[in-house]
This record gives structure tokens, sequence and C-alpha cells, in this order.
């Protein structure tokens, strides 16, 4: 598949490096300059400009946050002035005070830029007409798609979420090729379709979807492209760095990381320590180019590793495999440690099992206690108590062999299990109520 840029995208990993080494070395002493926040926490932790001698140096400068965006809510770490921002956003402020980003233009250029190398990547072009169902608005996932696919010549349907049915309308009038949304909307507009009588798969044009904002696992993926009819590709991002900006490529082997763009880092969750290539810790971000708000050894709490080489594709940046999950959203039951990603990969390994399940973790006394709330196929689906015992027994044998903690199933008919047209809420934790 051609580049968007070639030059960049394909840099030799040298001269990349060079080229991170300069830019890392002109944001430090930038920061040190003129911003009291970054020099603040430099001198704290003893590290000066000057100590930056070689691209591994970054393991000196101190990690950030998202508590420090919230301790300088709005605007107190920005190294724009006022007068400089075209753009704010905003997160929901959900678990606390909520995080401002502010942008230049120069930002916006660059966010549009990476999607559009990412978006290239994987086939979208002129001729394309691209459906955004990510949210528009103080969420930077709908603003972020529109612009790196105008950028590459797609045509826009700007949904944004909700009124399914009216999508899927519109997906079919007006010869959809691509979409971007999370997962699970995608999954509920499949069973929305299908209810209308309408085949993804048959009736419309759609062929690829840019899926993220929520961590999904390869079962996953194989489910959504053999049902829908589409190349199912994983797009990254997160508010803090600018919104969604990177993607796979049509290999479909780890989500490119443009190098000139971020630099990237896999630290252990609990000591900070540097992690080798291949080994699976917690991303941590650097982002060279941001003006506005920069964000040095950004701790983003996704779980992933790094994978080195050039792809198949001839791309020579860094890439990142699949989100496992969050360090936040690790479930302690009994002393195991649980993801969602891993309950979701054990149960699409079950042919009877549907696309949707729920977790409830509960207190019983002393001990924990952890439900798996699952629908069963379509298919699969009878009211021969018998026939359901057995898919029970299977379930929670996959379930605990996989995850080395007992688990509690309950099935459900197709179609119980809440919907979400943002995010999915695959976990709810009772103990703390």
């Amino acid at each position: 598949m051609a580049s968007w840029n070639p030059r960049t995208e394909e840099m030799p990993l040298d001269e990349l490096r060079r080229l991170q080494f300069k830019l890392l070395k002109s944001l430090v002493y930038r920061l040190y300059s003129f911003n009291d926040f970054y020099r603040r926490r430099m001198k704290e932790h003893e590290v000066h400009p000057d100590d930056i001698r070689t691209l591994e140096d970054v393991a000196k400068l101190p990690f950030m946050y998202k508590s420090d965006l919230r301790d300088g809510y709005p605007d107190r770490i920005f190294t724009a002035e006022q007068n400089e921002l075209v753009r704010y956003h905003v997160s929901s402020g959900t678990t606390g005070k909520p995080t401002v980003v502010g942008y230049t233009e120069r930002d916006i250029e660059n966010w549009s830029e990476s999607l559009a190398r990412a978006f290239s990547s994987c086939g979208l072009g002129r001729g394309d007409v691209m459906q955004v169902s990510y949210g528009y608005g103080l969420f930077t996932g709908g603003l972020g798609a529109h612009y790196g696919a105008e950028r590459v010549g797609a045509t826009v349907l700007p949904t944004s979420v909700g009124n399914t049915e009216r999508q899927i309308e519109l997906m079919q009038d007006l010869h959809v090729t691509a979409i971007a949304c999370t997962p699970s909307y995608l999954l509920h507009m499949g069973e929305v379709a299908e209810k209308m009588g309408v085949s993804i798969k048959n009736d419309t044009d759609l062929r690829m979807g840019f899926l993220g904002a929520e961590p999904w696992s390869e079962q996953m993926r194989g489910r959504i492209e053999d049902w829908l009819g589409i190349r199912a590709y994983d797009i990254y991002g997160t508010s803090e760095l600018s919104g969604p900006m990177f993607t796979e490529c049509t290999e479909q082997q780890g989500i490119h990381i443009w190098g000139d763009l971020a630099l990237v880092e896999i630290v252990d969750p609990a000591t900070g320590e540097v992690l080798e290539a291949g080994e699976q810790g917690e991303l941590t971000i650097t982002m060279l180019q941001k003006e506005a708000l920069p964000m040095v050894r950004y701790r983003i709490g996704d779980l992933t590793a790094i994978e080195e080489g050039t792809c198949a594709c001839g791309r020579t940046h860094p890439r990142i495999g699949r989100i496992r999950g969050r360090v936040d959203d690790m479930l302690i039951v009994r002393g195991i440690n649980v993801f969602p990603s891993q309950v979701e990969h054990a149960l699409l390994e079950i042919p009877e099992v549907g696309r949707h399940f729920q977790i409830v973790v509960d207190r019983k006394g002393a001990l924990d206690s952890m439900l798996v709330r699952v629908e069963v196929s379509e298919e699969a689906f009878s009211d021969k108590i018998t026939e359901l015992m057995v898919i029970k027994k299977a379930v929670e044998h996959r379930l605990r062999s996989s995850l080395n903690v007992s688990v509690d199933v309950e099935l459900v008919e197709p179609g119980t299990l809440p919907r979400f047209e943002g995010k999915s809420k695959k976990v709810v934790d009772r103990r703390s109520l």
C-alpha cells in the first residue's frame, strides 16, 4: 500500500532516531526554559536539559500523569498563550476534575497528518466515503477521524453516535465504504441492521472499519470481519495526546506510532523501569512536536508491548501491539489479577457464545465473587435446560482455565445485555458500593 508521506514513513531507522533525539533535545530545553511546571518537575528529579545526551536518556526525565493535568486545570501547564490556541477539547471528568487539552494550528495540522498517514496505510483515499460514528464535540474522536479522512481525499459522513437506524440507511444510500467507531457500537449496528432486514455484509458497500476507544481482542476482530465482511483496523489515541492518531496498516501486525511525532516507551507499571521490546507493560509517550500541551513520558495506563523492525508494508516506525487492557481496569479477585480482555479472549473461543458479556464483581462476606453474564448466540439458544447446562459448564471451564480463578456463569438470551453507543461498560464492581 502506497505511503502518504514515504520520505518520512519509510525513513531509515538510524535517521529516524537522530531526528527523534533532535526533537527531544529541543523540546526539553524549551520546557525547562519557558514553563514553570516542567522546570520545577525536572529540578525535583535533579535532571537538567544538558543531561539528555542520547535518545535513551529520555529515561532520566520524570513521568507525567493524568493527575498533573487535573492539578493544572484548566490551563496552568500549557506552553502556548490563549491567543495562539485554535481549539479546546475537554475530558468527561467522571473520575475527578476534567482535563483540558489545548491545540495550536500546528497541533491540528500534525494530528491531521498523523491520521492521513494512518488511513492511507489501510487503503482509504479518494473515492471512499467515511462514516464517522465517534462523538463530535468535547470528545476528540469524531473530529480527529474527520480531518484525517478529508486529508486523504475521502468524503466524510459525520453521523456521530446515536440514531442507529438512520445511520444504517445513510450507510446504504450514500455507499459508505469505511466507518470509524467503537467496536461495541459497530456490533450494535450490525444487530440493529439485521432487525431492519439489512445485512451489512451483503447490502452495503462497507469494506473497512477503524475501531478503537476501548480494548478489543483478535477474536473479536475475527468475528466482526466474518460477520460484517470488512477489514477491521485498530485505531489508537487519547485526548491528552491529541485524540485518535495511529492505526494498523493493511498487514494488521501492530499499530504504527509515527516516530517523528511521538517517542514511545514501555515501562513496568509497578516500578517504572523501562522494558525491552516485546515485553508487556504500560505505554508511556513523549509527544515530540506538540505545542500547546506537550506531554513528556506521559503514563497512559494502557498495557501493550513495542514491536520493532521494519513492517512488511515497508514502514520503519515502531509499532505497538494490541492494547491488552488498562492498569486501572485490572480487577483483583481473591488475589488474582483479572482483565476484561482475558474474559473476552476466552469467551470468543466458544462458538455457542454471543458477542456480548458483562462482569459483575461482588463480595459475599469476606470473599470476592465474580459473575460473568454471557449472551448465548442466536444459533445455540434453546429452551432445553440440558443443552444450556452443557454450554454453561463449557464456559465455566474455559474461564477457570484462562483466569485461574473460579467464576460463576449466567447465560442470558441474545439481546439481553445493555448496548452502548459510546465506550462499552463491561464491568460492574459492587464491592465499593
